[in-house]
Parts: C-alpha cells; structure tokens; sequence
C-alpha cells in the first residue's frame, strides 16, 4: 500500500519472520539508539526441507546491531513466540522479558537443548512498566489458547507501538486465560497508538470464534460415543484444549497419561506453577496405561518437538516406540494444521483410518481458533484506533484480508503496511514509509547443526530423493601408472543393479578409460579425473535412464 521512496527516520520496524507465514514470530522495533526484539519464534518445516527439524530467522541484522539491543520481549509460551531462543541466546548477550509461565517454559527449553549460558530474566504482569531511555515497556492480558499471554506496548514521544502477539477476544474464558479490555483502552488513550503490529491468522475467517466453552462440550459428546481406546493429538502448549480433555476425562471416568516428551515437559512445568487443575489420581504414566480397559483411558499426544501430527503418523504406521493405533482406538485431532502441514496430516489420516481408527477432526462448529476472527480483529483495531498499521502472522493472502479489515475500519490506505521479512517500516516523526530491506531469511536447524543447512544442502537431499546417488570407486597406484582395483560400482536409489548389469558394464568402462587416459597425463590431478568421471558418467546414465543420480567419483592411492 505505501511504497515512498525515501529512507529515513527515528522509529524502524522490521520483521525478520511472521510474515509470509504462519508461525517464526520476530519483530524487531528500533526508537532512535535502542533495538527491541519482540518474540523469538520457530517454524516446523515445509516438505521441501528435507531431513530439517526446525526453522528460525536469521537475525544477521541483529548481530550486526547488537550494541543497540535492549532485551527480548515475548508476548507468550507457543514455540513460534519463543523456539528460537535456544539457537540465538548465545549469540546475543541481552535480557529476556516475559510473563511467569512464559519465561517458566524458556528455562526448560534451555535446559532441555543443553543451553548453558546465564541469561537475566524478568517476569512482566500488566502493571509492569519498563522504563529505557527512550521507550516505556507496558503488557497487558490477551486471551490465547496458553495462559498469561500478553500483548506488548512500547510507549515512545510519538505514540505507542503496539504488538498484540496472538490474542482472540473470547468471554467464556476465566483467570489466567482472560484479556484485559481496560488495559488495552489505557494504552490506546494514553498516547495515542502511533503503529498497531496484529495477529492474522484468521483475517480471512469472518465472525467470532466458537466459544472455548462450548468446543469442550463437543468433546465431551465424542468422549461419551466413544467405546474404545481415546488418543487426542493436540499441540504440546495448547494448555486450554489440554484442560477440556482432562476435565471430560473425569466426567467420563477415563485415566490420562501423555505422550511426547515436549508435551510432557511444558505439562509439568504449567502444573507445578498451578496452570491446570487436575484431580488427584487421573493422570497415569504412559507405561501403566495397558493395565487399564481401553475405555477407560485417553493418551494426550504430540511429536518431539510439541507439533501434533508427528506422533499420531508413527503410530499409525505401528513404528512408534511406546504404543501404537489399534482397531476400535478413536482418534480426536483437535488441531488445525498449518498449510505446510496439511499434506502430511490428510496422509496421516489415511493411514489412521487403515490401522483401524475412528478419527474425529474439528469441523467448522466445534473448532475454536487461538486467533482472532474478522470481527475480533476488528474489535482490536477499534480499541487501539492505531494511525498506521502493520499485519503479521500469517501469509500474504491472510495479511491482506487483516489489511482490509483496517481500512473498513478507519484506518488509511496509505497508511497501511504490507511488510514482507526484511522490509523496514521507517518513521521520521512526521511520516512513515518503507523503502528500506535488511537481511533476513531461514535459519535450518538439523540435528545439533544450527544453519549448516542451506539451499545447496536442501538441493543435494532433494536430489537424492528423486534419482539416488551412483557410486565409483577406483584404487590406482600413481607411481606405476596403473589401476591396482575397480571401478566398484555401487547404486542408492538410482537402479536395481541385478537388473542393469548391461548399463554397469558400460559406466564401469567408461571410468576406466577416463583413468586411464588420466594416468598417461605428466601431472596427476584428482579433482579434474573426478569432474570427468561426473560429466561422462551423468551424460551417459541420463541419456540411458532419463535420472540424474548424485555421482561421487571415489580415488583412492596405494
């Protein structure tokens, strides 16, 4: 919508991720001399990301700025708010902000990665108030579906900036899962809220949000029907769904044992600080779960990093390590998939259904979203009546319906951003534009490797996938000139080698004589006999077969 061309200013606002997509959650907020970040998130992977377990941003302008950084600010406990922060605390020596169950589940992901570094934490409540130089830090209440999430406010000479983080405007829920209308009314009317940075999730959805409390009445009706084992995949931080299940596990007297080692992490963490209520003798440890009938158990469960498709997948396909799908289970997905994981949940769900599961997904009157529908973001727009607005979290398509919404709303066009990662939202006092781009980008986690997986490593695994990898292996003996061993041909994923003897045969003299004519040569050099092996060998096998296998060409000396 904007698109000046000049690049100036005192305010900068510039999301390293969260935009484009759902989850990664980055916001970096800089007020003349002083960086903030707000939420440090993670990503699971798309498809493409072969073998990749996690995705971060890459926060090279950060590190680039870090005299500048004044603390890490996290609106709530989900990982795409605060999965980053074991791969980047390290490397950035500042303070971590949070509420009490926030900064709670940061130390057990630290621990839990092996993060030993000493990191300063404040806890933040909605009567908190950080003062710096040139900012004032305000919280307050937003509803969620993990309690104490907070929307964050940075209260400058211009005005506020205000992230609301993930928040839904739902009545029906109590305690540490309630907003704080009265706060965010004080907020707006304060100072006025110069830029307003809001959740899009569910910009595209209109209305309201199905109450939380009558989702757990549905679930309660399908606990009754079922007459069989219950498995529930949910997210490992989606504490208020976990709740539902663990009260209508007592009212249809059933034990609870949980499955996942994030999922039951983050549980006892909550429980131990008093986030769930749970009567005495309900829950059971998962190894104990077989010695009750089957209808009178529910196993909660997610993967290994909290997600919830992975764990219900291994157990379909009976290769999970503790219990699997059996006939008469009935499966409850009380989850929405993000668009990279909808492939693999629809597979998932077949593969359920063939091991014999009665599987029950959430249909558009029993899902409650922890996000905010059209009006609800509407609402929020409404209380905080911002003079330029930025929408986040979510995909273009998702952003743009939020931006529409702003507008309908009052807000002018112009004034509205449509921020990709990297984009920087400039204000100078008078104006704000975006002419501006800073590095950013993903961040590939694999294993204990934290961004040694980048486009060429993707593009060698997705190489492999489709057409394998053909092996050479040759011993010569460089002082008489000769081949002392081979070529050994050996094939991955490429051909059947009993049934491609012919094509062999061929591969393995063409190595032959591309050494030879190399051992005649006065000077010896392996990498250009190794390219040659790699150019003859991938023309021929492609002309023969149409695949383009990984050639590795193997020389070894005696």
């Amino acid at each position: 919508m904007n698109s000046a061309k000049k690049d100036t200013g005192n305010i900068k606002i510039i999301p390293l991720g969260g935009v484009g997509e759902i989850a990664k959650n980055m916001y970096v907020v800089e007020v003349d001399d002083e960086m903030f970040i707000l939420d440090a998130g993670l990503m699971f992977p798309e498809d493409e990301m072969l073998g990749v377990d996690i995705v971060i941003p890459d926060i090279s302008y950060i590190k680039e700025n870090k005299n500048k950084l004044k603390g890490i600010f996290l609106s709530h406990g989900h990982e795409d708010a605060i999965g980053a922060i074991p791969y980047i605390v390290g490397e950035l020596n500042v303070p971590i902000y949070g509420s009490k169950l926030t900064l709670a589940l940061v130390k057990d992901r630290l621990k839990q990665k092996g993060v030993n570094k000493k990191v300063k934490f404040y806890k933040v409540n909605s009567k908190s108030k950080m003062k710096f130089k040139n900012v004032a830090m305000n919280f307050y209440e937003v509803s969620h579906s993990i309690p104490d999430a907070y929307g964050v406010s940075l209260e400058t000479k211009y005005g506020s900036i205000v992230y609301t983080g993930e928040f839904k405007f739902d009545q029906s829920l109590t305690g540490d899962y309630r907003y704080n209308m009265a706060k965010m009314y004080e907020i707006a009317g304060e100072n006025g809220v110069l830029a307003l940075i809001s959740d899009s999730t569910e910009a595209e959805k209109p209305g309201y949000n199905t109450a939380e409390n009558v989702v757990e009445d549905q679930i309660l009706d399908g606990f009754y029907k079922a007459n069989g084992r219950i498995i529930v995949s949910c997210y490992a931080s989606n504490f208020v769904r976990i709740q539902q299940v663990l009260n209508n596990a007592v009212k249809t007297k059933r034990k609870v044992s949980f499955l996942g080692r994030t999922l039951e992490s983050s549980f006892k963490t909550a429980r131990n600080m008093g986030y769930f209520d749970i009567p005495d003798g309900l829950l059971v440890p998962i190894h104990e779960i077989k010695d009750y009938p089957k209808n009178e158990t529910v196993i909660i469960a997610s993967g290994s990093q909290g997600e919830p498709i992975e764990a219900l997948g291994q157990m379909s396909r009976g290769s999970h390590d503790v219990t699997n799908i059996k006939e008469g289970d009935t499966v409850f997905i009380l989850t929405t998939p993000s668009s990279n994981m909808e492939v693999i949940l629809y597979s998932t769900l077949n593969d359920l259904v063939k091991a014999g599961a009665n599987v029950v997904t959430p249909s558009q009157n029993t899902h409650a979203s922890g996000h905010g529908l059209s009006e609800e973001l509407k609402m929020m727009l409404n209380v905080m009546k911002p003079k330029y607005f930025i929408p986040v979290q979510g995909e273009f398509k998702m952003q743009i319906a939020h931006a529409k919404l702003a507008a309908e709303t009052g807000v002018a066009p112009e004034n509205i951003f449509l921020l990709e990662k990297g984009d920087v939202a400039s204000y100078d006092g008078d104006t704000m534009i975006s002419a501006e781009k800073v590095t950013a980008g993903n961040t590939l986690i694999d294993g204990s490797g934290v961004g040694d997986v980048g486009n060429i490593v993707l593009r060698d695994r997705r190489l492999l996938s489709e057409d394998g990898i053909f092996i050479a292996v040759i011993t010569i003996d460089p002082a008489k000139r000769t081949i002392v061993a081979g070529p050994e041909l050996q094939s991955r994923g490429f051909v059947y080698v009993k049934k491609s003897e012919d094509l062999l045969n061929e591969a393995e003299s063409r190595v032959t004589d591309i050494v030879n004519d190399a051992l005649m040569e006065k000077k010896l050099d392996w990498s250009t006999i190794k390219q040659s092996i790699r150019d003859d060998l991938g023309k021929y096998l492609y002309d023969s077969t149409k695949r383009r296998p990984m050639i590795i060409p193997i020389i070894s000396e005696i």
